[in-house]
């Protein structure tokens, strides 16, 4: 089916992006899926169509059945399944390297101006570590919603299109068919075998990306509870800082006690002055 490598690389740098869940989800995605769809299904299947045998000499009638029976073969099916629950994580990878090269820029331009620091990297450390929060947490969700998806969908496509077992035989009437014919497939023991292994195995990757969206979930409204008890704990600490609204409604009456004191001082000064006023009068006669 050709060379996994390609997508294998990329897979193998999102590792270094994902959370614990996401990279065991990664390992039973390279192991149990690429790698025994490489080595062992592709050889169980082979070319399947040469292989079922129909009780007629008609020309063109086994083919007719195998493609009634069998629209896309397993093979082929397993590899769209994989290649398309990889593409979200593959955007996510996009993104994250985007963000990445950002903070890279912004990091070389705080070493340029050293007293410029109004905005640090957010997402990212010093070595390179993503630290999944913010968007880079909303695109990671969408990817794991995305996937979760696509599994469900594959699982019962597979479902209605072939069953979870290999039948050993089927009748098929289509043209050019004489009759109904007799078709047998080869191996079919071995194949439900096969089949009912990738039916697990999707299965657990589905299972992985529900606990990881929980295991996100969870972990932030930890931390989201972690910072307000941290803030409570602060506020009854430094209780100077919780008085600010008594201040505010202190003020108006500090406020209009001076101006009665101004008012008062005022209305003294100018009574005697005008004494003086008098007296400078009665003096003059």
């Amino acid at each position: 089916m050709g060379d996994w490598g390609f997508l294998a690389s990329l897979l193998d740098k999102v590792q270094s992006h994902s959370t614990v869940v996401g990279k065991i989800w990664m390992s039973v995605l390279f192991i149990f899926r690429i790698l025994v769809l490489g080595a062992g299904a592709e050889s169980v299947w082979g070319d399947e169509q040469s292989s079922l045998v129909c009780n007629t000499m008609q020309p063109g009638c086994e083919n007719v059945c195998y493609d009634w029976k069998f629209p896309i073969s397993h093979i082929r099916f397993w590899v769209m399944q994989i290649i398309f629950v990889s593409t979200p994580t593959l955007v996510y990878l996009g993104h994250a390297f985007l963000i990445i090269h950002k903070e890279d820029k912004l990091r070389e331009k705080m070493k340029r101006d050293s007293e410029n620091k109004t905005k640090t990297p957010k997402y990212t450390d010093d070595k390179g570590h993503v630290k999944i929060r913010g968007k880079l947490l909303g695109s990671y969700l969408t990817q794991l919603f995305f996937k979760i998806v696509l599994e469900l969908a594959f699982i019962v496509g597979q479902y209605y299109l072939y069953g979870f077992v290999m039948i050993p035989q089927f009748a098929c009437s289509k043209s050019p068919c004489p009759y109904t014919v007799e078709c047998f497939m080869s191996r079919p023991t071995e194949k439900t075998i096969f089949i009912i292994f990738m039916l697990v195995v999707a299965c657990v990757s589905l299972l992985l990306n529900l606990i990881e969206v929980f295991y996100l979930l969870c972990t932030r409204v930890r931390c989201r509870s972690r910072r307000q008890r941290m803030h409570n704990t602060t506020s009854a600490e430094n209780p100077a800082s919780l008085s600010t609204s008594w201040q505010t409604s202190e003020d108006p009456l500090k406020q209009n006690k001076l101006n009665m004191q101004y008012e008062g001082k005022q209305s003294i000064s100018g009574s005697l002055d005008g004494a003086k006023e008098n007296k400078q009068l009665l003096q003059d006669h």
